[in-house]
This record gives structure tokens, C-alpha cells and sequence, in this order.
């Protein structure tokens, strides 16, 4: 059977002299002394020290403040004179509240903190009961109150079924704490159903460059993606840099539509309400992800910065025989790479349409001299140095020769300088040739030491001192008199003139023996052609020990007035024809001789796309003057270069001390990317279909060992990637479409 806890106690002590013995609302403590005489004797009981037992049962009200008020009886008997009547009663309470803390230690007994200082309302003379567990509610400070249980006989509570006042009941929350917190349920609620539902499909209103894959499974969705919106980001793009203007083609460029990721970036539920919210109003903007190639990439921007990139022209001098013309200048521009590649691929993520150009930013160089500033010294300097020859004497007046203009004209330089100025001057060399045999009127010309090649020996021919006038010296004494009136005249000094390079010199080089060697093959015989005319360039190039070796320097402008022809070329990722083509395979087969003689790498570029003929990874392409190779002698030693043509191959050799053995390693090939599918219109039957290829990276180690003992001394890695050539596929240009006729009505949709 359930234990019920005891019921609350509801008797207090009345003190012996009758009073009502309930505590002031008010009242104060008595002192400590009274406190201290108040406490019994310990062992002692309180019938032993003489205290009366005047308890009685009281109500709860009466506890709470109440004032009490006595039953009313069924018969009221007539008042005994003296006796006092009920309505005494609330004196007394009011008297006894008015004690003073000295009353006697009868106030010490108990303590009863009232929960409100108002009183309770009036009794209506219920009977005390003892309170049991089941008829109590828990109030404040732990004190009970009855609940009415009703049925005949049960304790009906004095303030007709409610707490009494200054008692804790029920507290219902008020209007304004309950809507928000009913709208923050039903919110909460539909928040909950609306993930649920949701759940596992792309997000609602969800867009990805224009095409609504919102509520789609992730495989519809993909689906879509695959159908509307990867041809919109294959289609050629019109792109405007500066004044130039051309066609990319996305694919070709290793730009397409990564679709899985594109998908799984939709398809992540918003977890913030707000956001969910929003989305019954408003489209979810998704970028589209797109996997890009960045060699194929690189690719098509450096084709496109062939046709942008320049240097800045100064104004300057010209001539056309020996008729000055003045040059206009011309500020240097060059593509942007890294913001273009920006540009590109941020039309192509905002679902721009394809017919709309995507601006390239061009970084502008300005020119020095102006063109103000080059008529003035063409009209000053130039004009009166072209208008008559200077007459040069040897220093005995035996000997006499004629600067004609001609060869004023063709010694004359013109240098930009940074204040803005254009220096006039006279290169010695080319007054030396344009004088031709005019000089050795006055002694015999200087020859440098060389170097001559014969069994894969090398040896040294000595140099020779020449006689006569220095061209050097003459150009300094020409200089001042080319501003002054005709008859013009020079005394030129005859004596040694030295070589440049000497015997010792040449010999202290310490080129004697080959250090690397590479040949490489072709059958292009246009392409052989212009092979042949760079070789001869760089054939004999001396480069001495801290030089850096330029081919575009080596070489200067390769064009048809240099003796080059059109030949094959890869263009933005497409094979075409251009002249000058072919001068790469030089490129690479020098390369390689760079490689093999452990000499430093300053700057090469692998093609985008592999070319089967050149070993992966070995391999370089120019481009005259934007791409370049560029290697510098490291070494103690002067290197010369040698090159051999022939008919279908080509060989660099390289000449000095030999410092290494070196070894190549070539990684297996990884990253591979399956080609792109293009379909272009073979309307003007331009369009050359191609298989394609895969691309990939692949790493090439070159290791460093010792000459002797064969240990390695250390390793450089070269690492490449090769853009996924594209599956090139033409078709047949549909029919153009009717025009309309004049007046016609159009159809209907």
C-alpha cells in the first residue's frame, strides 16, 4: 500500500495570556537576550518548565494573514453581559500584531514568512481538516493549500475553488508570450516537413547558368544539365582584346562542364530556414563547375596573345635607301593571361550568351619618345647628316677615302632613352660593311680567333691584327662633322687594329672536346627549309661562361624577307600553316643539347599537345618574338654550338669541358584526360577532321653524376602537361533559312 507523507502540521502555540498568537505581518524579531532567555533548558521538557499546552488547530487562511471570523452558529443565544462578541476579534488580531519584540519568547516559537503583505480574502468558516497528499497542491515556500475535490463532505475552499489569495495556482501564459510561441511551433513544424520532403532531390528554384533544375532528382537533373546547358558552354566564344578580336573554342581550350559536380554542388538542401524561405519567392543561383585544363588553356591564350602582344615603338628613323621617313610610335600592349582566363571562364559560369564578346584585359606600355620628338632630330640631326659625303685622310695625306651617304644611312642608330630623348649614333659594324673594300684602302682588316670542328676535335684558328683605320674610332670621329656644311672631312689614324677575340683568348675558353649531343627528324620539307635557315644562324655561337643564349636574339625576325617559308604550326590548339613554322624543332633539338650538357634551363615551353616525334617531356616550341628558348652557361668554360642539316634530320652539338654524365628518366604517364568532341561546319571545307588524343603530365629526371666515380650529385625534375588534343568532327553546314517575303505574315508560334 503507497506510504502518504504526513500531513503539514497546522497548530501553532498561543501564548499563556490568551492572546491570538499569530505573528504580525509586520512584526519584529524579538531581541537576542529575549531569544537567549526564550530557549529551553536542554533535557528539560516544556510541561516541566511551567509552559502551558494552549494549542489548537487553525486554518491555513489564518496562517496566510486572514483575518479569522468565528462559525456562525445554527441558534444564536442571547450575549451574556461582559462577555465579548465576534466582532472583538479583529481588535484582538489588531492588538496582537501592535507587541513589541519584548512580548516574551512565545514569538521565538515559529517564524512564518507571509507571501503577500495584502490579506487574504475572508474565510467562510471552513472546518480544518487534516491535509492529506492527495487534496494538497504545492504553494510558494512549500506551503500547501486545499484543492477542491468536491462531493458531500470534502473541504470546500474559502475562496470557492481557487487558491486563497497570496497563494501560488495555475499561471496560464499571456496572449503575448503565446502567439509567438505558437508561430514559432507551426514555423518549426513546417520547417521540419518541408526538409523532409525535400530530401534527397535539388533544392527548389534552383538555377545553374539560366537552366531550372529545381525539385529534380540528381539524375534528372544531371540529365538536363547534359542536355541544356554543357552545348551552350561548348559553343565559340567571340572574345575582344584591345582591337583584336577572335573565336575561342571552350573545348579546344580544355574548358567543358564537370557535371557530377556541378549536380552536387546544387543538390546540398539549405539548411538555414531563411534561405528555404526565400526560395518560394526567388530563384537559388548555382554557378556551374567547370574542369578546366589549364595547358590546353594556356594554349589557346598564347595563340590569341600572338596577335595581341607587342612591344612598344618608340618613334624613331627609317630609311628607304637614303630617303628618312619618320616612324610613328606605338604603345606595347600585352594579354593579360591570368585575368583572361578569368574573364573566360566567368562568362562561361554566368550563362552568358555565346554571340556576346568576352572583353580580354590587355596591360598597356607607353613609349618614351614621341613623335614631336623624333621630327625634331629628323629635321635637325638627320636631314643635314644625309646631305652631303665626308671625305676621310689618312693622317700622312697619303692616303684618301669617301663616306658616301649610302653608307651614312645604313650606320646611322636611333636609342629611345627614358628622359624621353632620341640619341643619334653610328654602329662601327655596319660602317665597316657598308664601307666594304673602301677601308682596305687603308690596311688590312682584323680577324677574330675561331673555332673549327673536324672529327669531333676541336681546334683553334689563330686570330690576325689588321692595319689601317679602326671602324670603331672612325665612327667616333664621323659622329660631330655629320651636323656640319659641306665640304666634310676626317683625319683618320693608321695603325694595329686588334681582333675582338683573340688566340689566347679562344684558347682560355677551354672548349676542346663534345659535352652533348641530339638529333631530331622531320619530313615537312617546308618546315626542313626553315630548320635549315635558323641552324645557320646560331652555327658558330660562341657563348661564354655566365652568358644567357636568346634563339629569338640568335635567330632575329624569321619572316619571308629573312629567307623563311610557311609551314605547319599548332595555332590555339589547331594545326595550321604560318611562316616561319618549323623553327620549333630546332627549338627542341637544342633543348635536348641543354638537357644532356647539364647546362642551366632558363625558360622553355612544351608544346600544348604532344607531338609523337619528340620524346615526352624534352621538348620546347618558339614563337617569334613572344615564345622563347632560353639556357644560360652555368659553367667555368666558354660552350660552342654546332649544328648539322640534313635532309629529313637536324643536329646540335655542344662543345666545351665535360662536367657530367647525365641521365634521363621519364615517369610513366598519369592525369590522363580523355580529348573533347568538336563539331564544326564545313561550309567552306576549311575543317580538317582529327582523331584527337588523350592528354597527360608526365615527369622527366635529369640526374647528375659524377665524371669518375659515376655517384650522383643531384636531380632536377621537368615536369609537363599535355593538353587533350581535341576529336575534331565536320559537319555539313545546314541549309540557310527562307527569308521572309516582302509583307509576308509571320507564322504563328
Amino acid at each position: 500500500m503507497t506510504q502518504q507523507p504526513p500531513a503539514h502540521d497546522e497548530t501553532v502555540r498561543l501564548p499563556a495570556d490568551g492572546g491570538n498568537g499569530r505573528p504580525s505581518l509586520e512584526g519584529r524579531r524579538p531581541s537576542a537576550a529575549a531569544a537567549q532567555e526564550a530557549r529551553p533548558v536542554p533535557g528539560e521538557r516544556p510541561d516541566d518548565a511551567g509552559w502551558p499546552d494552549d494549542t489548537r488547530p487553525v486554518t491555513r487562511d489564518w496562517l496566510l494573514g486572514a483575518p479569522a471570523e468565528a462559525p456562525v452558529p445554527p441558534e444564536a443565544p442571547a450575549e451574556e453581559p461582559g462577555e465579548p462578541t465576534a466582532e472583538a476579534t479583529p481588535a484582538v488580531d489588531a492588538a496582537a500584531s501592535e507587541l513589541p519584540a519584548e512580548a516574551g519568547p512565545d514569538w521565538v516559537t515559529e517564524q512564518i514568512d507571509p507571501v503577500r503583505s495584502e490579506p487574504a480574502a475572508p474565510s467562510t468558516g471552513m472546518t480544518p481538516v487534516p491535509a492529506t497528499a492527495a487534496d494538497e497542491t504545492a504553494g510558494i515556500d512549500g506551503l500547501p493549500y486545499s484543492v477542491d475535490a468536491g462531493g458531500p463532505g470534502a473541504p470546500q475552499n474559502p475562496t470557492g475553488g481557487q487558491p486563497p489569495f497570496g497563494s501560488p495556482g495555475p499561471r496560464w501564459p499571456r496572449p503575448a508570450v503565446l502567439v509567438p510561441l505558437l508561430l514559432l511551433v507551426v514555423l518549426g513544424a513546417g520547417y521540419g516537413v518541408d526538409l523532409v520532403v525535400t530530401s534527397g532531390d535539388v533544392a527548389r528554384s534552383t538555377v545553374v547558368a539560366g537552366v531550372d533544375i529545381g525539385g529534380l532528382s540528381p539524375a534528372a537533373a544531371a540529365d538536363t544539365l547534359e542536355r541544356d546547358l554543357a552545348p551552350r558552354l561548348a559553343a565559340d566564344r567571340k572574345v575582344t582584346a584591345d582591337d583584336v578580336d577572335a573565336t575561342l573554342s571552350p573545348p579546344a581550350a580544355g574548358i567543358t562542364l564537370d557535371v557530377d559536380a556541378t549536380v552536387d554542388r546544387a543538390d546540398d538542401q539549405p539548411l538555414n530556414p531563411w534561405t528555404r524561405l526565400v526560395t518560394l519567392f526567388s530563384d537559388r543561383q548555382v554557378e556551374p563547375v567547370l574542369a578546366v585544363d589549364e595547358t590546353a588553356l594556356d594554349a589557346q591564350l598564347e595563340a590569341l596573345a600572338e596577335q595581341v602582344d607587342r612591344a612598344p615603338v618608340d618613334a624613331t628613323i627609317a630609311f628607304d635607301g637614303t630617303t628618312p621617313r619618320l616612324v610613328e610610335p606605338a604603345d606595347g600592349r600585352a594579354l593579360d593571361r591570368a585575368d583572361s582566363a578569368d574573364a573566360l571562364t566567368g562568362a562561361l559560369v554566368s550563362g552568358a550568351d555565346p554571340a556576346t564578346p568576352v572583353d580580354l584585359p590587355v596591360r598597356i606600355s607607353r613609349v618614351h619618345v614621341d613623335a614631336a620628338t623624333a621630327q625634331q632630330v629628323l629635321d635637325e640631326t638627320v636631314t643635314p647628316a644625309l646631305s652631303a659625303p665626308v671625305e676621310v685622310t689618312s693622317d700622312d695625306g697619303g692616303i684618301t677615302a669617301e663616306v658616301p651617304v649610302a653608307a651614312i644611312a645604313a650606320s646611322l642608330t636611333f636609342t629611345p632613352q627614358e628622359s624621353g630623348d632620341l640619341q643619334m649614333g653610328i654602329d662601327p659594324a655596319a660602317l665597316q660593311t657598308a664601307l666594304g673594300d673602301q677601308l682596305r684602302a687603308f690596311g688590312t682588316p682584323a680577324q677574330d680567333a675561331r673555332f673549327e670542328v673536324s672529327g669531333g676535335k676541336v681546334s683553334v684558328v689563330a686570330s690576325v691584327d689588321g692595319t689601317g683605320v679602326d671602324p670603331a674610332q672612325l665612327a667616333k670621329q664621323l659622329l660631330p662633322v655629320l651636323t656640319a656644311p659641306e665640304p666634310r672631312s676626317v683625319t683618320a689614324a693608321l695603325g694595329p687594329v686588334p681582333a675582338e677575340l683573340t688566340t689566347q683568348e679562344a684558347e682560355a675558353l677551354g672548349i676542346r672536346e663534345e659535352i652533348s649531343t641530339f638529333t631530331t627528324h622531320y619530313t615537312a620539307a617546308a618546315s626542313g627549309t626553315n630548320m635549315r635557315t635558323a641552324a645557320n644562324k646560331i652555327d658558330g655561337t660562341v657563348v661564354l661562361p655566365g652568358e644567357t643564349f636568346s634563339l629569338n636574339e640568335a635567330t632575329g625576325p624569321r619572316g619571308l624577307a629573312q629567307g623563311y617559308v610557311e609551314a605547319g604550326v599548332i595555332s590555339g590548339g589547331d594545326f595550321t600553316t604560318s611562316v616561319g613554322g618549323g623553327v620549333s624543332q630546332l627549338a627542341t633539338t637544342i633543348f635536348n643539347a641543354v638537357f644532356f650538357a647539364g647546362l642551366e634551363d632558363v625558360h622553355h615551353k612544351p608544346h600544348s599537345y604532344y607531338i609523337s616525334r619528340y620524346p615526352p617531356g624534352r621538348e620546347a616550341t618558339v614563337w617569334y618574338d613572344s615564345l622563347d628558348l632560353k639556357w644560360r652557361n652555368d659553367s667555368d668554360t666558354g660552350v660552342l654550338v654546332d649544328t648539322a642539316w640534313e635532309p629529313g634530320s637536324l643536329t646540335v652539338t655542344f662543345y666545351g669541358t665535360k662536367r657530367y654524365e647525365i641521365e634521363s628518366l621519364t615517369s610513366e604517364r598519369y592525369d590522363l584526360t580523355a580529348p573533347a568532341v568538336q563539331e564544326k561546319a564545313d561550309d567552306d571545307a576549311s575543317c580538317h577532321a582529327a582523331a584527337g588524343s588523350s592528354g597527360f603530365s608526365v615527369t622527366v629526371t635529369r640526374v647528375f653524376r659524377d665524371l669518375q666515380t659515376g655517384a650522383e650529385i643531384k636531380r632536377e625534375d621537368f615536369r609537363t602537361r599535355y593538353a587533350a588534343q581535341p576529336t575534331v568532327r565536320c559537319v555539313a553546314a545546314g541549309p540557310p533559312a527562307p527569308s521572309e517575303p516582302a509583307g509576308a505574315t509571320p507564322a504563328a508560334d
